[in-house]
């Protein structure tokens, strides 16, 4: 059983990160504004979150004038990728046992 554990990254221990992942990872990118519609979640409360995934590498970010409004995108590194399959390989191999 410790050897199924070792790969569950505390990165995506909470649901927004796993939300914001599994969606980055399924897109090319996701702007701020769709990334909190989907996750029903608030700035404030979507901004701490990606700021730990940035912080660890995960995603990266653009940011653009759109009309003169600022847009921020967001995008999965290669490591962020790598990290989060091997997490989503994890958990189904713990579900499996």
């Amino acid at each position: 059983m410790k050897n199924i554990l070792i790969n569950i990254n505390k990165a995506f221990d909470h649901r927004i990160r796993l939300g914001i992942m599994s969606i980055l990872v399924v897109n090319d990118y996701a702007d701020f504004k769709k990334l909190k519609e989907l996750l029903g979640v608030t700035d404030g409360n979507l901004a701490s979150h990606l700021k730990a995934l940035e912080k660890v590498a995960y995603i990266r970010f653009e940011k653009h004038f759109i009309n003169r409004k600022p847009n921020t995108k967001y995008f999965t590194t290669t490591l962020g990728r790598q990290e989060f399959k091997k997490h989503i390989d994890a958990l189904e191999k713990l579900i499996k046992n």
